[in-house]
């Protein structure tokens, strides 16, 4: 797995028990997965579909610094599908997982529509294509 971002949790972040709240670090998650399927499917009109069981296995609390991974389940026709963790920084102590996550390429018309691609791309090597035609 990759871990792609950091956040350093700061007391907007925190819930009324002084730890990091599950919506702020779900919210997290969903903007670093529409992030990581913009740049692989290359298109912005990405959404969310579903997301499986989220499994929150340890707090993180102000001042730390939470890293988060994501990686690829599977392409679909129209779909990604990603897992991710949420992990502590400095110790690897992995605070949320999610199983499945879902994501929709969309059409200029809004509807699912096929992103045609089949496994995961870098951007390096796209650079390095495209250098080369």
């Amino acid at each position: 797995m990759r871990f792609h971002t950091r956040k350093l949790v700061k007391p907007e972040d925190l819930n009324s028990n002084g730890t990091l709240f599950g919506g702020k670090v779900l919210a997290w998650i969903d903007e670093e997965a529409a992030l990581y399927s913009i740049i692989q499917l290359e298109n912005s009109k990405i959404v969310t579909k579903y997301m499986s069981e989220i499994n929150f296995m340890s707090a993180a609390k102000q001042g730390d610094v939470v890293e988060i991974g994501i990686q690829v389940v599977k392409f679909g026709k129209t779909s990604l599908t990603l897992n991710c963790e949420v992990r502590n920084k400095m110790n690897h102590e992995t605070i949320v997982t999610v199983d499945n996550i879902i994501m929709v390429n969309l059409g200029e018309n809004g509807k699912p529509a096929p992103h045609g691609k089949t496994k995961v791309e870098f951007v390096k090597d796209r650079l390095a294509a495209s250098e080369m035609s």
